[in-house]
């Protein structure tokens, strides 16, 4: 973490914090008064952010269980906000031509990243003042259902859900909110990372599409539940372009 000690302001952790939906959530979160601690693995572009927005740098794999516990060590007893944002799609390949190491890579980042997470900084959530304690899954309409090419992905993002509906179960009687995101279509650099870099490829996602959701349209919805009383819980919240009314569906110009 960054040099600058923390100050008494509330403490938001973001992770996938270096672009993207994470990157603009740490942006929202800081302009409401949070002192956040930016965590991924690419140090540059994580500095970038947390120096625009006076926050802190964690250098985090959320895959590596050392790497989890530095960050925990960092963020001390005092935690009032954890989006579990990293993770991602890796490819497009039919089930009968699956590649079973993205399908690995995909669960390790969606899957046992948020939970190796929320289980190291849980503890400190649920000592935040005034019962505050708030943990918010970043999971996708993907979950709702498959899609051609999209069973690895469709599953892990099912899989978190599962995750923050066991959750919100298991800690009804404690000081603790938990909320999912689910965004549909955002253009980020979410299909150019699931596209191996292939520009052409990743832009073809989004061709045609009028008002597609950008990365601050999320972090907009994050940012309200944050700043909500602490007895009120959104437990899912989706967010989608007008003109994607279900996961299938989306109206491109010309189509």
């Amino acid at each position: 973490m960054s040099e600058q000690a923390l100050s008494a302001r509330p403490i938001a952790v973001v992770t996938g914090a270096s672009s993207g939906i994470g990157a603009a959530t740490a942006r929202a979160l800081a302009s409401q008064g949070y002192e956040v601690i930016c965590a991924a693995r690419r140090e540059d572009r994580l500095r970038e952010v947390a120096d625009e927005i006076g926050g802190h740098v964690q250098v985090c794999d959320v895959t590596d269980d050392a790497s989890v516990a530095a960050l925990a060590e960092a963020v001390g007893p005092r935690l009032e906000l954890l989006v579990n944002n990293a993770g991602g799609a890796l490819g497009l390949a039919p089930v009968a031509e699956a590649d079973l190491d993205n399908w690995q890579k995909m669960y390790e980042m969606n899957v046992l990243g948020a939970a190796r997470v929320t289980r190291a900084l849980v503890p400190a959530l649920l000592a935040a003042e005034g019962g505050r304690g708030q943990v918010v899954f970043v999971t996708s309409v993907a979950a709702d259902g498959g899609y051609e090419g999209g069973a690895g992905y469709c599953g892990v993002k099912a899989a978190e859900r599962s995750m923050a509906q066991s959750m919100r179960l298991e800690t009804y009687d404690q000081p603790l909110r938990v909320v999912e995101i689910v965004p549909g279509m955002v253009r980020t650099d979410f299909s150019l990372v699931r596209f191996e870099g292939d520009q052409e490829r990743a832009e073809s996602v989004y061709q045609g599409v009028e008002g597609v959701l950008e990365a601050e349209d999320i972090a907009s919805c994050i940012g309200f539940v944050a700043g909500l009383p602490a007895h009120v819980n959104i437990d899912r919240m989706v967010v989608r372009p007008r003109v994607q009314p279900a996961q299938h569906k989306i109206h491109r110009t010309g189509a």
